[in-house]
């Protein structure tokens, strides 16, 4: 429990730094200078989070660059809160706002797809036949949720037949807590995936069965239903510390962990999913089962020359440097947000750090200087345990934890303060992290 006075402190930090996602307010260790005159051609594939970010900070650096932004969708989404969503806390909207509502003025907006990227020709085709040259190239299209990985599987499934899916935006977030509560209800047994490639928010998972589990408990009869958490890896997170608070968790709730177990396929008629195991194909039967897709780079950036040849094979996430984000053969390309090809880093917390590493290096480069910035791979999980409650996990590349608030939040306990973290204080700073601001 916290104190009056730790009580005062964390409110008043909440209200400045969203520490359970890494934003903090100011920016992060980049001083602000005069604008630097260049005609640069700067071309930003995709508008999502890192993009947007980085685009209003290179407008506020830069005098003359022209700044081109390559992305269809209309909608911008506040991924971070699909959770919420999904658990009846949220309404879809509450994560929709228009792609445009947060472009700076004077960069334009190229609302298609891209079809390929030539980084020997440095240039950049849409689906639509344009190209466009560039000086620079900074790759931030976000990642595929690759659900027709998922035999018998499509999205139409979702909120009917016990089946969730809350990753695949705010309509399937709103549909997955139809079939949740449809379970909360009815009871059962109940399985929760995660999958066995890279994914943005390695957190959700947990955060759904928590949230799940949480519910049912309070709804009544909970003694009926069956939890099982069945994920391809050996630990239930990659930080070892996390992995085993997670496990005790797990053990006081009654919440099953199966490792080993990669969903293969769905048979929404007879309610069972078939995993691969290391023994061959297990079947097991559920009446809710939350399906997250195995997850890989679009297919502009597999098809191109930007992917690790020797990591994440099939995966494609762009070979960059991991402290500098910039491509370590083309040095004119950088990369950030869920499509970087470094070991952490596919959260809204890391593309906060992120972003003003890939501004310094470019700018510098742009100058003919060395950038001084670098990104230790911090990334932070606001690990929702219960409705009220969560575990400000923040860590870096090493697994270190790295706490934003030392001796006022500690890391590995459930708080009502992380918690109003998560569900307060975190979309302000997001949206100022969008302006450029954060």
């Amino acid at each position: 429990m916290l104190d009056r006075r730790q009580f005062l402190s964390a409110t008043a930090l909440a209200g400045v730094m969203a520490g359970a996602s890494g934003l903090t307010w100011p920016s992060a260790g980049i001083a602000q200078t005069a604008p630097v005159s260049t005609n640069a051609r700067i071309v930003i594939i995709g508008a999502g989070a890192a993009g947007t970010a980085l685009a209003n900070r290179l407008t506020g650096r830069l005098d003359g660059a022209d700044i081109t932004i390559i992305d269809p969708r209309p909608r911008h989404l506040y991924q971070p809160g699909l959770t919420l969503v999904a658990a009846g806390l949220k309404p879809a909207d509450y994560v929709v706002s228009s792609t445009t509502d947060w472009l700076p003025s004077g960069v334009t907006l190229i609302p298609e797809a891209v079809a390929a990227v030539d980084a020997e020709a440095k240039t950049v085709a849409t689906e639509t036949g344009q190209r466009f040259d560039y000086d620079w190239l900074v790759l931030a299209p976000g990642l595929v949720l690759d659900h027709d990985a998922i035999e018998g599987f499509s999205l139409d499934m979702v909120g009917e037949n016990g089946i969730g899916a809350l990753y695949a935006g705010p309509e399937y977030a709103a549909r997955t807590w139809q079939a949740a509560q449809s379970f909360i209800e009815e009871g059962g047994t109940g399985i929760f995936t995660r999958p066995a490639t890279e994914m943005k928010c390695a957190g959700a998972p947990l955060k759904h069965t928590f949230l799940i589990e949480d519910l049912a408990e309070r709804a009544g009869d909970r003694s009926a239903m069956n939890f099982v958490y069945a994920a391809p890896q050996g630990s239930l997170f990659g930080v070892p510390i996390v992995a085993e608070k997670v496990r005790m968790l797990f053990g006081e709730r009654d919440i099953a962990p199966v490792h080993g177990y990669t969903l293969k396929s769905v048979d929404a008629g007879r309610k069972r999913a078939t995993f691969a195991t290391a023994s061959g194909d297990a079947e097991m039967a559920y009446d809710y089962l939350h399906v997250i897709p195995p997850q890989r780079a679009p297919d502009f950036v597999l098809e191109s020359d930007l992917s690790w040849a020797d990591r994440w094979v099939g995966q494609g996430w762009v070979e960059v440097d991991p402290a500098t984000l910039q491509h370590r053969r083309y040095p004119t390309v950088f990369a950030v947000g869920d499509v970087a090809g470094v070991p952490k880093g596919k959260t809204a917390a890391s593309v906060k750090w992120q972003v003003p590493v890939v501004e310094d290096h470019l700018v510098a480069a742009i100058e003919g200087r060395d950038g001084t910035e670098a990104y230790d791979g911090y990334t932070s999980c606001p690990l929702i345990t219960r409705v009220g409650r969560a575990m400000l996990v923040e860590f870096d590349y090493h697994n270190n934890l790295v706490p934003s608030f030392p001796g006022v939040i500690a890391p590995l306990e459930e708080l009502w303060i992380s918690w109003l973290m998560k569900e307060v204080a975190l979309k302000a700073t997001y949206n100022a992290m969008l302006r450029g601001r954060a």
